[in-house]
């Protein structure tokens, strides 16, 4: 969960430079055909497919490559949500863990940093699986924010009542954005076994930084971000729903009170009967 909040929070801090970035931006080079480099041509590359899926409109095509980009990583997420699970479930055996090595000096950090990988292996777990998700993220969302600004075909565009190379001036989609943002983080904190305060302010903190740079970026990107975000919601409640996880953990402990109150029952006759 650390890691995961370090990661987030350096994806925070890459959105704020690209914010400070986005004045700049309209002196950057355009990209066309013939650059070189992998980075332009990873650009360009996404130029295309949102043209390519765009029938006519680029707002369009922006919607069905972020639809496109999200599927395709679905099964990353899968395993993120899996292994959220799992390292979930592993923080009790976790803590003791902890107990046994409370030392600070490098020996009981090491024998910890041992005893906590035998643990992952035992159980098939991959504490670093939920990070690669929030890793792909940053450059789709970088490329795509220089497709709209540096390829000639993709800065004219417009979608409903928005130049997509421009910054959304009715603030709809940075807003828009900004909720789907909060709902993504809400329902998964919800669903989590254990919350704590680093998970709280983040879910809060989120939504206010997407907003406040979603209202400087050219609204294409805006418009990725609310699809993207969207999307995410919905798969959360298909794949991860906290309602039906939170329904499943109070029966499985229902269960177990039941079963401990059989065993007592059984205890009072046994007695009894002696």
């Amino acid at each position: 969960m650390n890691k995961k909040l370090k990661v987030s929070g350096l994806l925070m801090a890459g959105l704020v430079l690209l914010s400070a970035c986005s004045r700049s931006g309209q002196s950057m080079s355009p990209i066309t055909a013939d650059s070189t480099g992998f980075w332009a041509k990873l650009v360009y590359f996404f130029a295309q497919a949102i043209n390519g899926l765009s029938f006519g409109n680029i707002g369009v095509g922006i919607i069905l490559f972020t639809l496109v980009v999200r599927t395709a990583l679905l099964p990353l997420y899968n395993m993120q949500i899996k292994s959220s699970r799992k390292m979930q479930d592993l923080q009790p055996k976790l803590r003791e863990l902890q107990k046994q090595y409370p030392g600070k000096d490098t020996d009981s950090r090491l024998a910890l940093t041992e005893a906590t990988n035998a643990l992952y292996k035992e159980e098939g777990v991959n504490p670093y699986s939920s990070l690669w998700p929030l890793l792909v993220q940053p450059p789709v969302m970088i490329a795509l924010y220089q497709a709209l600004l540096r390829v000639d075909f993709l800065k004219e565009g417009s979608f409903l009542w928005f130049k997509l190379a421009e910054p959304d001036k009715l603030f709809i989609l940075p807003i828009l954005a900004a909720v789907f943002t909060f709902l993504s983080t809400w329902l998964t904190n919800k669903g989590a076994r254990e919350k704590n305060v680093a998970m709280t302010i983040m879910s809060l903190v989120a939504p206010v930084i997407i907003l406040m740079v979603s209202i400087t970026l050219a609204s294409g990107v805006s418009l990725y971000w609310t699809v993207s975000n969207a999307y995410q919601v919905v798969q959360i409640l298909i794949f991860n729903n906290p309602f039906k996880l939170i329904a499943e953990r109070e029966q499985l402990a229902q269960a177990e009170k039941e079963k401990a109150a059989r065993i007592r029952r059984a205890k009072k006759k046994a007695q009894r009967r002696k």
